[in-house]
């Protein structure tokens, strides 16, 4: 069984928001697999269902982005699910709006969300798909790009940005981290307009 976690804060405010690119991406693979995320348990949604024979566990945390490793820990310790097959889509201002890069591990890059995951599971050592949102302005804070809303152009962009995601966690369920980084890394949404 996989476990795919997308990234986000619960609220509804934060909807559209850079740092709920994660959660956006789990809804598109929500509805290209056919999985309602209509189940509480570990303090998240989630829900069930496979893909080309694999199992599959969508999960969004409802713990807010700064204790997210607390559900995903939950729920794969539950199911019994290895971190080399906890599957996490999260926004990325290193990158520009729609940019991915899919990795099969690594440090958190100062990703709150991120560095939980690692606390909780001991681990680097799962497989990610980051979405860019774009850097930071001179006059801008962190927190407040993160929790801001994208333009009505770069919405556009991550509105393809998503699809993208969801299909990298796709491929990476059915055909490894590998072939995911060779077809998605660079992937730039921004340029397939």
């Amino acid at each position: 069984m996989y476990l795919i976690a997308g990234l986000g804060n619960p609220e509804k405010k934060y909807d559209g928001t850079r740092h709920n690119a994660g959660f956006a991406a789990a809804d598109r693979l929500s509805e290209r697999l056919g999985i309602s995320l209509s189940e509480r348990k570990f303090n998240a949604v989630f829900g069930k269902g496979s893909f080309q024979g694999e199992q599959v566990l969508l999960l969004k945390p409802l713990t807010y982005m700064n204790r997210s490793g607390e559900a995903v820990r939950a729920a794969a310790d539950y199911y019994r699910i290895p971190p080399e097959q906890v599957i996490v889509l999260y926004d990325d201002i290193n990158f520009p709006c729609g940019r991915l890069r899919v990795r099969p591990q690594g440090s958190a890059g100062g990703h709150n969300g991120i560095k939980s995951i690692i606390a909780q599971l001991g681990t680097e050592n799962f497989p990610r798909v980051r979405i860019g949102v774009g850097g930071l302005s001179k006059r801008e804070d962190l927190v407040s790009h993160v929790l801001g809303h994208f333009s009505r152009e770069d919405a556009a962009v991550m509105e393809r940005a998503y699809d993208a995601a969801a299909e990298a966690a796709c491929c990476i369920v059915t055909e490894g981290c590998e072939k995911a980084m060779n077809r998605f890394n660079g992937l730039d949404a921004a340029a397939e307009a």
